[in-house]
C-alpha cells in the first residue's frame, strides 16, 4: 500500500468529539443565517427524503434527491433573478414588478414546487411556508414577492414536464454470478435502483450519456483488474488488518445520504461566507443542478457498463479467467454495498461536480470546506483547505468502505468534472453590463 494511501485525511482527521460550537455551527448553520434560500434547502432536503421511497436502506444512495433539489433551487433561482436581473435566467424570462419582496419570492418558489412534486406533504410544508411569510410584513412588495415565485415554480415544473423522473426503466441481470456483470448484493439482495436515472432528460447536458466515460471497466484479464481487485480486497475488507483506524473512520464517514451530507455544508459554506440571497441563490442553483446532472450521467453510465461489485467480484475471482485474483467465498465489505451497478463511482461523480463547482464559483481551489457525519454520535466533522483535498479523501473513501476499485473513483470524479465544466461555462452567468 502507498504512503499517500495511508495519510489521506490526515490534516482533518479525529475521533473526538468536536467542539460544540464548531458543531452546531455546521450542522444548524441555519437558524444563524436569516437566509431564506438557506433555510428553504433544509425544508427542501427534508421534505425529498422524507417523499422518496426508493431510498436504498443501508445506503448513502437516494433516488434522486439531488434532482428535487435541482427543481427546487432552480425556481428560486429564476424567481430572485427576475426581481434582481443579475444573471441570465435559466428558464424562461419572468416579469417581476418593482420592489419584489426577495424574500417572499424564494419562499413561494420553494413551497410551490415542492408541494407540485410532494403533495401528499402539503400539510407540513404549507405550515413552513405560513410561518416563514409570517415573518415578513403585509405589504404589496410582499404579494409581489409570493406571485413571482409561484411563477418561477409553475416555469420549471412545466418545462420539467415528462422528464423521465420515475419512468419505468426495466434492467435485466443474470440469476447468478457471472463474470463483470453485477447482480444484487448482500446482505439484502436488492433489486436495482432508479434505473430510470440514466434515461433522464438532464438539466444542462445535451444527453444523459454526453459524458460517458471513454474507458469501460478494465479487462478481467488484465494487471490493473487485478490490482484494483486486491486493492479492495485488502483495504476493503470489513475485516481488514491493513486497513487503519483513521481510514475505517474516512470509510464509514461518507456512507451518509450524500444529498442531505453535502446540503449541510452547502448551507455551512454560504453562511460563513455571509452570501446575501441573490449570490446564495446562484450558488444553490449551479451546485444542485451539477450534482443532479453528473448523478443523471452517473447512472447513465452504471447502467450502460453494469459492472460487477467488489462483493460479488471477490467472493467469485474464480470465475474471471485472471490467476491473480484469488477468490474469497466469505468476503464482505465494510460498508453496506448501494444496490446499483459499480462502474463509475456514483459518489466521486458527485464528488466530482462539487469540487468544480466550489473551484470555478470562487475563482480558486483554495476553498475552506467543512463537511459532517452523522453516522457518527457525536457527529464528525472533517475540513478541507482545497477543492483537491475534497475529491482525494472521497477517492479512497469508496476503496476503504468496500464499495468501488480505484479505477471506477477516477472516472466518476472525471465524469462530474465534465459535468459542472459545462454548467460553469453555460449556465448562471452574469448579465453583461452595458
Amino acid at each position: 500500500m502507498k504512503d499517500s494511501q495511508k495519510s489521506v485525511g490526515s490534516k482533518h482527521f479525529g475521533f473526538r468529539a468536536v467542539a460544540v460550537i464548531s458543531l452546531a455551527l455546521t450542522l444548524c448553520g441555519v437558524a444563524a443565517a436569516q437566509n431564506a434560500v438557506i433555510d428553504w434547502n433544509a425544508i427542501a432536503v427534508t421534505t425529498a427524503l422524507n417523499g422518496d421511497q426508493t431510498i436504498s436502506p443501508g445506503s448513502n444512495t437516494s433516488g434522486g434527491t439531488s434532482v428535487y433539489l435541482a427543481y427546487t433551487h432552480l425556481a428560486i433561482y429564476d424567481a430572485v433573478n427576475a426581481i434582481d436581473h443579475r444573471f441570465q435566467p435559466y428558464g424562461a424570462e419572468i416579469s417581476a414588478p418593482t420592489g419584489a419582496s426577495v424574500d417572499a419570492a424564494v419562499i413561494s418558489a420553494a413551497y410551490n414546487t415542492l408541494i407540485s412534486y410532494f403533495p401528499d406533504q402539503y400539510n407540513a410544508l404549507t405550515t413552513q411556508y405560513m410561518a416563514a411569510l409570517g415573518l415578513i410584513p403585509d405589504s404589496q412588495a410582499k404579494d409581489d414577492g409570493v406571485q413571482v415565485g409561484k411563477t418561477a415554480a409553475q416555469s420549471i415544473i412545466a418545462m420539467r414536464a415528462g422528464d423521465g423522473r420515475g419512468a419505468n426503466v426495466p434492467y435485466v441481470f443474470p440469476a447468478g454470478p457471472t463474470a463483470g456483470i453485477w447482480i444484487p448484493t448482500p446482505p439484502a439482495h436488492l433489486s436495482p435502483l432508479t434505473p430510470w436515472a440514466g434515461q433522464m432528460v438532464p438539466f444542462t447536458m445535451s444527453s444523459a450519456s454526453q459524458f460517458l466515460p471513454d474507458e469501460p471497466p478494465p479487462a478481467l484479464t488484465s494487471t490493473q483488474w487485478a490490482d484494483d481487485y486486491n486493492q479492495v480486497k485488502i483495504l476493503g475488507a470489513v475485516n481488514s488488518t491493513v486497513r487503519t483506524a483513521q481510514q475505517t473512520e474516512i470509510g464509514f464517514f461518507w456512507t451518509e445520504q450524500t444529498s442531505k451530507q453535502y446540503a449541510r455544508a452547502f448551507r455551512a459554506l454560504a453562511a460563513g461566507h455571509a452570501l446575501n440571497t441573490s449570490d446564495t441563490a446562484r450558488l444553490f442553483a449551479t451546485l444542485w443542478t451539477a450534482v443532479a446532472d453528473s448523478f443523471i450521467g452517473c447512472y447513465n453510465a452504471k447502467y450502460h457498463f453494469g459492472f460487477w461489485r467488489p462483493v460479488t467480484a471477490i467472493q467469485n475471482g474464480g470465475i474471471d479467467g485472471n490467476s491473480a485474483t484469488v477468490p474469497d467465498s466469505t468476503w464482505m465489505p465494510l460498508g453496506v454495498t448501494p444496490n446499483h451497478p459499480e462502474y463509475p463511482a456514483g459518489h466521486a461523480c458527485l464528488t466530482g461536480a462539487v469540487a468544480t463547482i466550489l473551484k470555478g464559483y470562487f475563482g480558486t481551489p483554495n476553498v475552506n470546506f467543512t463537511v459532517s457525519s452523522t453516522v457518527f454520535n457525536p457527529a464528525h466533522v472533517h475540513t478541507f483547505n482545497s477543492t483537491k483535498d475534497l475529491e482525494n479523501e472521497v477517492e479512497y473513501a469508496r476503496i476503504y468502505a468496500g464499495f468501488h476499485y480505484h479505477h471506477s473513483v477516477l472516472q466518476g470524479l472525471v465524469l462530474g468534472q465534465h459535468v459542472a465544466q459545462q454548467v460553469l461555462v453555460n449556465f448562471f452567468q452574469p448579465v453583461a453590463k452595458h
